[in-house]
């Protein structure tokens, strides 16, 4: 059961969520996939409700993304497993089912071929209508030196200082399992 929402009606949810770490589910070529977010952004643009989302250029995600430009934003309420978060920001879908691997449970999307997590219940469902990719010359050097190290951590994840795609995704439904 589904109980539609206004996105901002839940903004303080959101964005609160953001901080500790939501999930974004991607799916292309039959392969679902999640990963761990905390930079996102909710928004209006063009006057649509917009979710903003970036994803470095190495990821899996982002190979989903360029296929297939939708995108779930799963974000928790109330007590859930932190670990999840934990193990789906850090896990590569390139070489592991995360959605196995955590346990967690897919319910079919209302308007878009990406599903949602019943574990997550505040869905929004996007459609990406603009992508750009981070110019690194733009971008202040502290934010370099902090976001962007030349070093690392772990050779299957991705590179820790590629850029990241934005990809602004039209809300076109939201809501809340139940």
């Amino acid at each position: 059961m589904r109980k539609q929402i206004d996105p901002f009606d839940y903004a303080k949810e959101i964005t609160q969520a953001l901080r500790q770490g939501v999930l974004l589910t991607t799916k292309a070529d039959d392969r679902v996939n999640t990963m761990t977010i905390a930079w996102g952004t909710l928004g209006v643009e063009w006057n649509r409700p917009i979710f903003a989302a970036y994803v470095r250029t190495g990821r899996f995600t982002h190979t989903l993304l360029e296929k297939n430009p939708a995108f779930t934003v799963n974000i928790p309420l109330g007590t859930f497993d932190k670990q999840i978060l934990g193990k789906a920001g850090t896990l590569t879908g390139r070489k592991v089912d995360k959605i196995e691997a955590l346990g967690l449970t897919l319910v079919e999307p209302e308007r878009i071929s990406v599903p949602a997590i019943k574990e997550f219940p505040l869905t929004l469902e996007c459609r990406v209508v603009y992508k750009t990719t981070q110019a690194l010359s733009d971008i202040r050097l502290a934010d370099i030196e902090s976001f962007y190290p030349p070093e690392i951590s772990d050779p299957d994840q991705a590179r820790n200082n590629e850029a990241h795609t934005a990809y602004y995704g039209e809300i076109v439904s939201a809501y809340i399992l139940e």
